[in-house]
């Protein structure tokens, strides 16, 4: 007798946990919802952003990036889709402009081109990129799949360098000097937009005053980690 009720409970326990797992996994997930929301222009000019400001330009447009109903950054220029879950765009940085001693009420604020996002949907993950020898007064990024190609500037200042970089790798896939770079004798822009040829796998940099300089790539694997958590696994998206 006793071996049948030790036998019963073991069976209602058994019930009991299925039934809190079936529970569990039932539990709808998170939907996050990833967007950019309607543009605006803000005063913009040298004077605020000596390195990113083009000649004679008044003003930028920006627009949200929206995660989830909040504003999670600024954003300027067009976004570039990666995958059918994962985009970049470039960053919109507003900076406090006052000097030590000024008065509060004569706060001034500056924006500033900043440095590329890379953003998830399914996770609503917003992370910025790293991209080697990057500089946002000099490189004008040309995307193609999960290459970022432009002229880069050493940390020197002193070279100019034609760079193709690999979303998902440290190391660029392509990183040859063009010329010294003299930042009095700049021409605006330094470099005309870099062109992609699909096959073969080639890539063309136009320096300002320079003949073009044509480079093949070995294409390889797309290797970008897009992780997804436990709580997000579908995700909406919108455009305004």
């Amino acid at each position: 007798m006793q071996v049948g009720k030790a036998f019963a409970a073991c069976i209602a326990g058994l019930a009991v946990w299925i039934g809190c797992s079936v529970s569990l996994s039932a539990t709808p997930r998170k939907i996050h919802v990833v967007g950019l929301g309607t543009s605006k222009r803000v005063p913009y000019s040298r004077i605020g952003d000596p390195a990113g400001a083009g000649a004679g330009e008044a003003s930028l447009k920006i627009r949200p990036l929206v995660v989830d109903g909040l504003v999670k950054e600024w954003t300027t220029g067009e976004s570039h889709e990666v995958t059918d879950r994962t985009f970049v765009i470039r960053r919109a940085v507003r900076l406090n402009d006052q000097l030590p001693g000024e008065k509060a009420t004569s706060a001034r604020w500056v924006w500033q081109r900043g440095p590329w996002l890379l953003v998830d949907r399914v996770s609503g993950h917003v992370s910025a990129l790293k991209l080697p020898d990057y500089d946002p007064g000099v490189s004008q990024v040309s995307w193609f799949r999960d290459y970022a190609a432009y002229c880069g500037l050493t940390s020197s200042g002193k070279n100019l360098y034609a760079v193709v970089a690999q979303l998902a790798d440290r190391k660029p896939v392509l990183s040859k000097k063009i010329s010294a770079f003299a930042a009095e004798d700049r021409t605006e822009p330094v470099c005309a937009p870099v062109q992609w040829q699909r096959e073969p796998f080639r890539v063309t940099f136009t320096p300002s005053g320079k003949d073009a300089l044509s480079f093949e790539i070995v294409p390889g694997s797309a290797v970008l980690v897009e992780d997804s958590d436990d709580s997000a696994d579908v995700a909406a998206s919108k455009t305004n």
